[in-house]
């Protein structure tokens, strides 16, 4: 029960964490959304939503490359932080942008992505990574 109570962590927990939210989460935005848009690619190259004014086209292939190529190098732990700042960008965008003025209810989960991509972002993969193997 004191353990239970403590604010103390050991390394081996902390990096245990690490790769829980790097494989749940990136695993989770491949699976979930980055699949999702690849099966739909012809159907929404013509209205995919468009921030930078880029082209709808080109708006999906850089939603793409962070929900399929970094969603799977973040789980694999490889240029972690790299692949989690793509990420957090997309889902900054997601929440801010794409579902400004809807109930919170049609995006909550885009901002628990949100928070995951940010603490992982901001703590790095963890030794039980392609990156912490390496020594990054």
């Amino acid at each position: 029960m004191k353990k239970l109570l403590s604010t103390g962590y050991t390394d081996t927990a902390f990096n245990i964490a690490t790769l829980t939210l790097r494989a749940t989460f990136g695993i989770m935005i491949f699976l979930n959304q980055g699949l999702s848009k690849l099966n739909k690619f012809s159907e929404l190259e013509h209205s995919f939503f468009d921030p930078l004014h880029i082209g709808h086209r080109w708006s999906l292939v850089l939603v793409l490359f962070a929900e399929i190529v970094c969603s799977l190098l973040l789980a694999l732990g490889l240029f972690s932080r790299l692949a989690a700042f793509v990420l957090f960008i997309d889902l900054l965008v997601a929440v801010f942008v794409f579902h400004r003025g809807q109930p919170i209810a049609q995006y909550e989960l885009a901002i628990v992505f949100l928070s995951a991509f940010f603490a992982l972002l901001l703590v790095g993969p963890g030794k039980y990574s392609v990156d912490g193997m390496t020594g990054k």
